[in-house]
């Protein structure tokens, strides 16, 4: 999976019921299976798991989950090492989804690397008036390279904790997480993966729900091979 995090940081919102109780387990000396119950806030915006290895943190992202996933496994990890854990549910409507449809090379459209300034995350415009607390709206998709898109939206969030590019492929009904923004940037560029050429997208302004309680493990020995 490909994430590109361009947030600094990550505000926590308490908002609603808490992420069911996690559990870790130490299946092997190197590697931990996550489980918990899901919370039904994260059935739209999905969730986020999150380690640390100090208690009072920095905490990193692991990855981006659909809303009804229960289990991670963290695998192949330092041995002899405490791995903190928790689980945070992420909250705010989506767009309007786009249909992006990248062409073959020709002539006209400018090469993605021929200036890279364009794919900066960036503030091009405030929300259009009467909008503020909404979802982001107008967002649009424009080739700039085989591989490359520039998004463009009105972000009308106000609060929020970042955003979300979030990308659907192919037939597939579930939507995956392809870049992490700070709050009110409202243009960007994406250079696609393959499978993301012809795709739909959307961008979700977020805020976290109430996090579960934090488990922690600390792993043993690596194995000999």
């Amino acid at each position: 999976m490909r994430i590109t995090v361009t947030t600094t940081a990550l505000m926590l919102v308490l908002a609603g019921c808490s992420t069911g109780e996690l559990t870790a387990e130490l299946v092997t000396p190197v590697d931990i299976e996550l489980t918990w119950t899901a919370d039904p806030a994260a059935a739209d915006g999905g969730q986020v798991v999150e380690f640390a290895t100090e208690a009072a943190g920095p905490w990193t992202i692991l990855e981006f989950l659909a809303g009804d996933r229960e289990h991670y496994r963290h695998p192949d990890l330092m041995p002899g090492t405490t791995f903190h854990y928790r689980v945070r549910p992420l909250l705010g409507a989506a767009s309007e989804p786009v249909r992006v449809h990248l062409p073959a090379a020709r002539p006209g459209v400018e090469p993605a690397g021929a200036d890279p300034s364009w794919a900066e995350p960036r503030i091009v415009t405030g929300p259009p008036p009467g909008t503020a607390g909404g979802p982001p709206t107008s967002l649009t998709g424009t080739a700039r390279g085989r591989d490359a898109v520039l998004f463009t939206w009105s972000d009308n969030a106000t609060g929020e904790a970042g955003q979300l590019i979030e990308v659907r492929t192919g037939d597939s009904a579930a939507w995956t997480v392809a870049m992490v923004l700070d709050p009110d940037v409202n243009s960007v560029g994406l250079m696609t993966l393959a499978a993301e050429r012809q795709a739909w997208f959307r961008v979700r302004a977020f805020t976290h729900g109430r996090s579960s309680a934090v488990v922690d493990r600390t792993t043993g020995s690596r194995p000999h091979t």
